[in-house]
């Protein structure tokens, strides 16, 4: 058995954003203890990874990343970098704080290895993060940030949210995350019409250029998309995204669907993740790989469990992937054991 399944009841017991908040601060107050980010690197960290891989133009530590949402302000940062993590995705962050939507908003679906959560984007706003990211950069790992709109900013109006965000982070993130796919935001979705997404994409184009004049940087842009777009509706996205010269997407946000779960919260609004989005999010990759002939990168989310899951994905046509639920009901070991699994396989193909 895991050591973390000795403490998962532990966390289980308590409500889920409460103990969200815990595994959170202790692994802030872990950053900041050398010795104790040591012990962590031995455990979950995997030596001589031998995975490195490059994608965007940059070089990865390893194809495993931390989807966002799990430490929307950077608090956590140096304790995450010792959990064996190629990349970590900060946020989503939005130019103003925002308390997101009420309590409670964060359900567990044991049953089903699944969680439903309807937070909005609940943050210290920018320039929280950005003060953390200024005093310290990990060298372990890649780091990204999610960028959203505030919700009292109109929906024609989001653009300015994310323009600001984007000139606010281009000198300190590896890459941005354009997230327009969050179920929990009213309107947030509707940026992936081909016409809004068009718009949008052509305001950060236009604001990243004047920022790689200014920094000689070229930041990666990448667009977050929804597990729920019909064909049409990702062919369109897609086809933006390729037009306008972005970098890559980021494949899947959480869904709104509810098919086949078992567990009582299934009729709690929000956006679903674990298990049940593990398919329907490969076979998006699948989609998007086959509309772009291989040419777009793409990180894959959604019920990694376990190396099979990541596997899956990268097969599907993914360069990346990222956990987030798994972790909930696997824990912290997950990374170093999709990590051993791919090497394993590696060394099998040999």
């Amino acid at each position: 058995m895991r050591p973390y399944h000795w403490i998962r009841p532990f966390l289980f017991r308590m409500e889920p954003e409460k103990a969200h908040g815990l595994t959170v601060r202790m692994l802030e107050l872990a950053g900041y203890l050398p010795p104790v980010c040591a012990i962590m690197r031995k455990m979950f960290g995997l030596a001589d990874q031998g995975s490195r891989v490059r994608v965007m133009g940059i070089d990865f530590p390893n194809p495993v990343g931390l989807a966002a949402g799990y430490d929307k302000d950077g608090r956590a940062l140096r304790g995450l970098t010792s959990l064996g993590f190629g990349h970590i995705e900060l946020g989503t962050v939005t130019p103003k704080p925002q308390m997101g939507n009420p309590k409670p908003r964060i359900f567990r679906l044991p049953e089903d290895q699944a969680v439903i959560n309807r937070m909005g984007f609940p943050n210290r706003g920018a320039e929280a993060l950005l003060k953390r990211l200024q005093r310290w950069h990990p060298k372990e790992a890649i780091i990204g940030v999610s960028i959203g709109k505030n919700e009292d900013t109109p929906i024609e109006n989001a653009a300015e949210d994310y323009v600001h965000l984007l000139n606010i982070y281009y000198p300190y993130a590896d890459y941005l995350a354009v997230n327009i796919s969050c179920p929990n935001q009213i309107g947030l979705r509707s940026l992936q019409a081909r016409n809004a997404l068009e718009d949008l994409l052509a305001a950060l184009n236009k604001a990243r250029q004047d920022q790689e004049s200014k920094t000689g940087r070229h930041v990666p842009l990448m667009v977050k998309l929804s597990p729920d777009l019909s064909d049409l509706e990702l062919g369109d996205a897609v086809g933006a995204i390729m037009d306008a010269g972005f970098d890559g997407v980021i494949a899947t946000n959480t869904t709104s669907e509810r098919n086949g779960l078992r567990f009582n919260y299934q009729e709690e609004e929000g956006g679903l993740s674990g298990l049940p989005l593990r398919q329907r999010s490969t076979a998006l990759i699948r989609r998007i790989y086959e509309l772009t002939s291989g040419r777009l990168p793409i990180i894959g989310v959604g019920g990694i469990f376990g190396f099979e899951d990541a596997r899956a994905k990268l097969d599907a046509g993914a360069s990346l992937v990222q956990v987030y639920t798994g972790l909930i009901y696997q824990g912290p070991s997950l990374t170093r054991e999709i990590l051993q699994g791919l090497k394993d396989s590696h060394s099998r193909q040999l």
